[in-house]
């Protein structure tokens, strides 16, 4: 058989395959997650004689290379730092997946913490920065991976799908306002990033989670509390980080993260 009729039997395959070929070139899980692990980070605010006051999850989105340093931005939920950015030094602790982790003093540059956006942007110098991937628009079912620091301590990684997309009136998945995911979170896990599993791009970073009210019953005095609703995990989406980005003049951060550092 000769080299001209190898070459289009090759062709043909792939012509009739095209999708079962693509899909051997997809990364496998192992690889995904050394793609989104490296990115995530823990938020920790402490008052200034070292007292924990809060703390959060967020995730590395862009690094810059500024003479001999390298800037790192991270994102995080707004209402982890409101009220407290003036009054506590931040800081972001890389590498909780390596158990290995290294701590920079962080600076709050922009927030926002209210119903239509919840999101912080913070800057700090780190050669540990590994920024995230951007995503395109997440699809209904798709998987995901969610990576948070729930109550200050581990890393947690969690996998669930994507099960609520609210669009705009137009319908356009690229501007959806609302995510929800039903990988479970708990209190600490907020500004976490969200990832879709099959290359590891960011899609959004945790808001919160639905909770209701567990009553005792007969207690005296009475008292209640707060408990996460499984499967309904809030988050904002790529597209209203991109929005908080150009309302605080950081819109340059995610364009076309050309010239960033990382993977």
């Amino acid at each position: 058989m000769n080299l001209q009729r190898l070459t289009i039997l090759a062709l043909l395959a792939v012509a009739c395959c095209g999708c079962g070929v693509g899909r051997l070139w997809e990364p496998s899980r192992e690889e995904v997650l050394d793609r989104i692990l490296p990115s995530a980070v823990k938020i920790v605010l402490e008052q200034p004689e070292g007292r924990r006051v809060r703390t959060g999850s967020g995730v590395a989105l862009a690094s810059r290379q500024v003479g001999t340093r390298v800037d790192c931005f991270v994102v995080t939920a707004g209402h982890t730092v409101a009220g407290l950015a003036e009054k506590s030094q931040a800081y972001v602790v890389f590498g909780g997946h390596q158990g290995a982790a290294v701590r920079a003093s962080a600076t709050v540059i922009a927030y926002r913490d209210t119903p239509e956006l919840d999101l912080a942007l913070l800057r700090t110098e780190s050669e540990r920065c590994v920024p995230a991937r951007a995503g395109g628009p997440p699809l209904l079912g798709e998987s995901v991976w969610v990576i948070g620091f729930p109550w200050g301590r581990h890393m947690t990684l969690t996998r669930g799908i994507v099960s609520q997309v609210v669009m705009d009136d137009g319908g356009d998945r690229a501007t959806a306002p609302r995510l929800m995911v039903d990988a479970p979170v708990s209190y600490g896990s907020s500004g976490g990033g969200v990832f879709e599993a099959r290359e590891g791009t960011l899609i959004g970073v945790v808001e919160g989670y639905r909770t209701a009210k567990v009553t005792a019953k007969g207690a005296d005095p009475a008292w209640s509390i707060e408990v996460p609703v499984p499967g309904q995990t809030y988050v904002t989406s790529l597209s209203d980080v991109r929005r908080f980005l150009a309302e605080t003049s950081y819109a340059d951060l995610f364009a076309g993260q050309a010239g960033l550092i990382g993977p």
